[in-house]
């Protein structure tokens, strides 16, 4: 029977550290979301991608010789 009061000691301070530290986390981010907006001036913006260059045709022309050429050399 001592060992299940035990148990149940242990058991009751894992929980209560557990619901202890989700309720430190709670109070922690709440203050977090007030806090975070008051210091957004702080933070540039965010600067947009440059568009992507298309590929050069001259690359799908060096693309399609270097098929024609391995097409001829192997026969075909």
């Amino acid at each position: 029977m001592e060992m299940i009061i035990q148990a149940l000691i242990l058991m009751a301070a894992g929980m209560g550290s557990v619901f202890f530290f989700l309720l430190i986390l709670i109070v922690v981010m709440s203050l977090m979301a007030k806090v975070t907006p008051k210091l957004s001036f702080m933070m540039p913006d965010p600067v947009p991608a440059a568009p992507k260059k298309p590929a050069a045709a001259a690359d799908d022309e060096a693309v399609a010789v270097a098929i024609a050429v391995a097409m001829k050399r192997a026969g075909k």
